[in-house]
């Protein structure tokens, strides 16, 4: 505990890490071609047999078709997707070349885009963008309890 009136800033950062084993993580790279969405999908799909996810199935493969998408048609090689089976949850990650930052928007009802991060957020427990030194990844969360 930092006394009352300290003579210079106190900060305290704790941190815990915790690996996930190799064989609950399911990575593809991908060249931008929109026509590979729907293979993502299905890869996704059977991984989730595999680990018993299949509940999140639905919910795995539109916010994988939603951000696959916007990677190929906005972000630049290389594009990589990773499936991540924590102990709690699923987590979806799509990573470009790109450092163009996502927008979360809320369509019109006559617009013809501007729906995929609305449906993310909507499908994810949690979601966001980290930046890397080769562009940034694009991740949500769901819960596995959730399903």
């Amino acid at each position: 505990m930092a006394p009352e009136h300290p003579g210079d800033d106190i900060a305290l950062l704790v941190a815990r890490t915790r690996t996930v084993p190799a064989d609950r993580i399911a990575t593809w790279d991908l060249p931008p071609d929109p026509s590979l969405v729907s293979d993502i999908r299905n890869a996704a799909t059977r991984r989730l047999a595999e680990w018993g996810l299949e509940e999140l199935s639905f919910a795995a493969e539109l916010m994988l078709s939603e951000l696959v998408t916007n990677a190929v048609r906005y972000g630049s090689e290389p594009i990589q997707v990773r499936l991540i089976h924590d102990r709690s949850s699923l987590i979806c990650e799509v990573s470009d070349g790109s450092s163009t930052a996502p927008h979360l928007r809320r369509a019109a009802s006559t617009d013809e885009g501007g729906r995929g991060l609305f449906l993310v957020a909507q499908l994810s427990q949690a979601w966001g963008a980290r930046y890397t030194p080769h562009g940034k990844v694009i991740w949500a969360e769901c819960t596995l309890d959730a399903a």
